[in-house]
């Protein structure tokens, strides 16, 4: 499942990067779902998902439940997430 950053590159890079995904179905309705990315300062890389479109940082997100050595890791652990993962991971968070 390809992503579009939305921002190629952060200048910083400890500045989060958010990728777009496709969105998924809950209960009829279609859901964005964003990826947001940051290497903190430790060196490892941490990732949480942003549900919804709030653009004025109100849409319901996980915390940092992926932690990984590299970016591609991040998105080999959000790979591995199926279609009901992301449901119940969407219900937790908005329920």
């Amino acid at each position: 499942m390809p992503g579009n950053p939305v921002r190629f590159g952060a200048s910083n890079p400890t500045e989060p990067i958010i990728h777009e995904l496709p969105p998924f179905r809950y209960e009829g309705e279609l859901v964005a779902i964003r990826l947001e990315m940051r290497r903190a300062d430790d060196g490892t890389w941490r990732g949480r998902l942003i549900f919804g479109t709030g653009e004025d940082g109100t849409a319901p997100a996980t915390g940092e439940i992926f932690c990984a050595g590299s970016e591609s890791e991040i998105w080999e652990c959000f790979h591995d997430l199926r279609d009901h993962n992301l449901r119940d991971l969407y219900r937790s968070v908005t329920e």
